[in-house]
């Protein structure tokens, strides 16, 4: 007697993949390579989506959709995808997170700041949380409230030193409070880091200046 035994092969687009689909774009991006970055930022919105559809989607399917979304700078669509996610799970403090980030590139930073507070509330060890420090710091910087992004950006950078843009911006509104010492030394750390940096450059010329 035969037995027939029929492997059925059937593609299975995996949360995996569309996260392997979005690291990949990632690394690409930093090398510059944008058309191929595409590419498989493309193909991880079109898993992530497939997911979605057919009812299989877990949380981390609406954070990979919006991640990439957020890289095409399709900030609306990583609003109304984000809000869907939420709507799932309210406690997916990823999608508050980056909700908070698209908010701020639309200029809404009443809700990006909520979005931001929120983050640090719930995830206090979360990932993103010296990210979202830095963004609660450009926010009260473009509000002239400099005290606050002082302390912002301090707490972001005490999470993640190595971020030259993070101590050349620290470095400006301590330069705004006239606190001349500690610009000087913000701005050094960020030409520490990276010795080309014209922007700390210049910042620390004026305040040398100005002393």
């Amino acid at each position: 007697m035969f037995i027939l035994v029929l492997l059925l092969s059937v593609p299975v687009f995996s949360q995996n993949n569309a996260s392997q689909s979005f690291y990949s774009g990632r690394t690409l991006e930093a090398q510059g390579r944008m058309d191929e970055a595409m590419f498989h930022y493309n193909e991880a919105v079109r898993i992530s989506l497939d997911e979605i559809n057919r009812n299989v989607a877990t949380d981390n399917s609406y954070v990979i959709l919006t991640w990439t979304l957020q890289r095409q700078q399709r900030f609306n669509e990583v609003i109304t995808w984000g809000e869907r996610g939420l709507a799932r799970n309210p406690n997916n403090h990823r999608l508050i997170e980056i909700m908070g980030e698209a908010y701020f590139y639309l200029d809404d930073y009443d809700r990006s700041l909520n979005l931001m507070q929120r983050y640090v509330s719930v995830s206090p060890q979360g990932d993103r949380v010296s990210t979202a420090y830095f963004f609660i710091g450009e926010i009260f910087r473009l509000r002239r409230q400099f005290r606050h992004a002082d302390i912002a950006y301090t707490t972001a950078l005490q999470i993640d030193p190595g971020m030259p843009l993070w101590w050349y911006r620290l470095g400006l509104v301590r330069e705004s409070l006239r606190d001349f010492s500690f610009a000087i030394e913000a701005y050094e750390r960020a030409l520490r880091i990276n010795p080309t940096y014209q922007e700390a450059l210049q910042g620390l010329e004026r305040v040398r200046r100005a002393i």
